[in-house]
């Protein structure tokens, strides 16, 4: 029976990789998953989801089973910084599946609400039905009492039909536009034109008259609008192209940050690494130093353009200082002995930057540079190391 269960099909080749790795440490050791656990401080079940693929540990448990197996730290802490990298990757790809099957549910709900008909119809059909009903039994009733016209039985057995009164056409010419002749044919008939005749010419010519006014006064107001609108317009359409022009006077676009970054540079000095976005994946550790059990590092972002320190199984109180750019930052191991320092601008070379451990009984071990081509791994892979 195989000491080891596969590894799951899932699991990231980085991942899978570096798994493999510490499998044959402990293989090369002789050491069972128990003797493990108490010499590393870490519990049998944390070993076993470690060495089965299932959780990636810590830095710490791993330079622990460095130094119990007998490898170089170095080495093994590079292999589990690029597995660390490959890990969250999964984890993100996996947030964003999920994300999208909660939105597509969603959708899909609300698809349901608005497939489904509204029942009023049926409503208003039996109304008009029950009316419908009705009609007859009134019908009947009026014949019963024998209505004497017809016209108090029509409304309910003929649709009514409305005529409305036509609207004579002031446009064509009338005998009222010629009072003239409307003078000299009455006269010859015997008899004086009527005063109404008389007055309707006058209110037919102001009829045409008004609407001629309102059509002169509605084209006028719209040549005012019109002008007022150039006038207000081309005064704002100057200053546009002055920036053009001018190019210093342009304010300075801001930096283009990836999600979950909020700081660069300066405004980065001081504050915490992990809060502003600047750590995980965009984080690499570009120096390092071991003194005992302890390690002391450099993290750099070459996002935010910062860097600060970083130690890791410390004791109580030592503390980690970091320089760089006329800034200097520092924090005390508390009682799990790891902290890290707030970050400091770095513009130059980030493996120049100065990190240093102090311990309570005042000794001092700094971090230094990490060889850009460590044993066993190509030019190059540094560089892509979280």
């Amino acid at each position: 029976m195989p000491r080891w269960k596969a590894l799951p099909e899932e699991l990231d080749p980085q991942v899978g990789e570096f798994t493999g790795q510490l499998r044959r440490l402990v293989d090369r050791s002789g050491l069972s998953v128990a003797a493990v656990a108490d010499r590393t401080g870490y519990s049998k079940t944390s070993w076993e989801r470690y060495l089965n693929g299932r959780l990636l540990p810590p830095l710490r448990a791993v330079v622990a089973l460095a130094e119990v197996t007998g490898a170089q730290p170095a080495h093994l802490t590079t292999l589990w910084e690029l597995a660390e990298r490959a890990w969250s990757r999964a984890e993100m790809r996996q947030d964003v599946t999920m994300e999208a099957i909660s939105v597509a549910q969603a959708r899909a709900a609300l698809g349901e609400f608005d497939t489904q008909p509204a029942p009023a119809a049926p409503a208003t059909k039996s109304a008009k039905a029950a009316k419908s009903a009705k009609a007859p039994k009134g019908a009947a009733a009026a014949k019963a009492k024998g209505a004497k016209s017809p016209q108090a039985a029509g409304p309910l057995t003929e649709p009514l039909t409305v005529q409305w009164p036509q609207q004579p056409r002031l446009d064509l010419p009338s005998s009222a536009d010629f009072p003239a002749e409307q003078m000299a044919a009455a006269v010859a008939a015997g008899h004086a034109p009527a005063p109404a005749a008389s007055s309707g010419a006058p209110a037919n010519q102001r009829g045409r008259r008004g609407r001629t006014a309102v059509f002169v006064a509605g084209a006028v107001g719209a040549l005012l609008v019109a002008g007022a609108a150039v006038l207000l317009l081309k005064p704002a359409a100057e200053p546009a192209t002055k920036p053009a022009a001018a190019p210093a006077t342009a304010p300075s676009a801001k930096p283009d940050l990836p999600a979950g970054v909020h700081c660069t540079g300066e405004g980065c000095v001081g504050k915490d690494p992990e809060k502003m976005g600047c750590g995980g994946t965009h984080a690499v550790t570009p120096s390092r130093g071991l003194a005992g059990r302890s390690v002391i590092e450099v993290r750099y972002s070459a996002v935010c353009r910062t860097a600060w320190a970083r130690i890791s199984r410390a004791a109580q109180g030592d503390q980690a200082t970091i320089s760089a750019g006329g800034h200097s930052a520092t924090a005390q191991a508390e009682r799990g002995g790891d902290a890290y320092t707030p970050m400091v601008a770095v513009s130059g070379d980030p493996a120049k930057v100065a990190a240093c451990q102090t311990t309570m009984a005042g000794a001092k071990n700094c971090a230094r540079p990490v060889s850009a081509t460590p044993a066993g791994k190509a030019p190059g892979a540094t560089q892509a190391v979280r």
